[in-house]
């Protein structure tokens, strides 16, 4: 019973924040400069032409008019028109969502993977030469500047060497060609190399010394010298005792990158030219298309206050000392 209360409690608690952040983001594009007629304007429009492009954009009522229809579009799911290309929201992103979820969901659990492996690995061998190049190297992908590394790949190996394409998600011969589902799967993961090495070695960084700090703490607690005692072998209180304890701020971390993932990493996306919603945010946002940003934003939020909430769940589930 008071676990019910209290997981109905957090879901209240999502709705109240997620309705919030709904009208902070209305007022926010609406009060900012800017205006998004004149992106989308023809300028040899007529001006009772481009009277009627406001009046079917909705921005010629009062803005409180405009808010009361954002909340009831928003509650039957309807997320608007884009100013831009003139079709539904949802539509958009649906179109770009997937290839977002694809490269970063990738790179986010391949990096924790590695990441968690190296950093027990590193904090079981504390102080030791092996330690130290791991801590070290950890550092230094913690501490890139995507830009600068994402450009770096790609003038290496898409400028120099020319092994990798410089951007996309498929060769132009395939899309007017009949080609096979295999060959182009082939070719969409030869494009997604570089981003994926990309987000890959920043995002190991930050698990592999987390997963070591974590490690290093749980290695001090008082049931890993019971379990010593006991005679169970190193191997088997590093893996199944110190280790799985220690994962839990990973677990936390990983949920948190994989909802924030949904934006795309709007720069990495810039760069590589990855057709995913980070990249369809920053258009939408230097556009003035308020329908499309909000969306995207909107998603973005949803995303991170359930990943929140799944993450307290799993933590109950992960370590019994844990409740609600």
């Amino acid at each position: 019973m008071r676990n019910q209360i209290y997981i109905l409690g957090k879901l209240m608690e999502i709705v109240i924040i997620f309705f919030v952040i709904m009208t902070v983001l209305f007022f926010l594009f609406r009060l900012s400069p800017g205006d998004p007629v004149s992106k989308v304007v023809d300028p040899m429009l007529t001006p009772e032409d481009t009277q009627y492009l406001i009046e079917q954009m909705g921005l010629d009522k009062p803005i409180w008019e405009q808010y009361m229809v954002y909340l009831k579009n928003c509650s039957t799911g309807n997320l608007g028109v884009s100013f831009h290309y003139g079709e539904p929201v949802f539509k958009i992103i649906k179109e770009r969502l997937g290839w977002t979820i694809l490269l970063f969901t990738s790179s986010t659990v391949l990096a924790a993977l590695v990441g968690v492996f190296l950093g027990k690995i590193s904090a079981w061998n504390k102080g030791s030469r092996l330690d130290n190049i791991l801590s070290i190297s950890a550092l230094v992908c913690y501490t890139l500047f995507i830009p600068w590394f994402a450009l770096l790949l790609l003038w290496i190996f898409g400028f120099k060497i020319g092994i990798f394409p410089l951007g996309g998600i498929l060769s132009p011969e395939l899309w007017v060609t009949n080609s096979s589902w295999f060959a182009r799967g082939l070719d969409i993961l030869h494009h997604m190399i570089l981003p994926l090495i990309t987000l890959f070695i920043i995002n190991l960084g930050s698990y592999l010394l987390l997963m070591r700090s974590s490690m290093l703490g749980v290695l001090r607690e008082d049931y890993i010298i019971t379990a010593r005692a006991k005679g169970l072998s190193e191997k088997v209180i590093r893996n199944k005792h110190a280790a799985k304890n220690a994962a839990l701020p990973v677990v936390t971390s990983v949920g948190l990158s994989l909802a924030f993932s949904i934006n795309g990493g709007a720069l990495t996306e810039q760069i590589f030219t990855w057709p995913g919603i980070g990249r369809e945010l920053i258009f939408a946002v230097s556009n003035n298309d308020y329908p499309l940003a909000q969306a995207c934003f909107l998603l973005i939020a949803l995303v991170v206050l359930l990943a929140n909430f799944i993450v307290d769940m799993l933590y109950a589930y992960l370590d019994p000392r844990i409740t609600h």
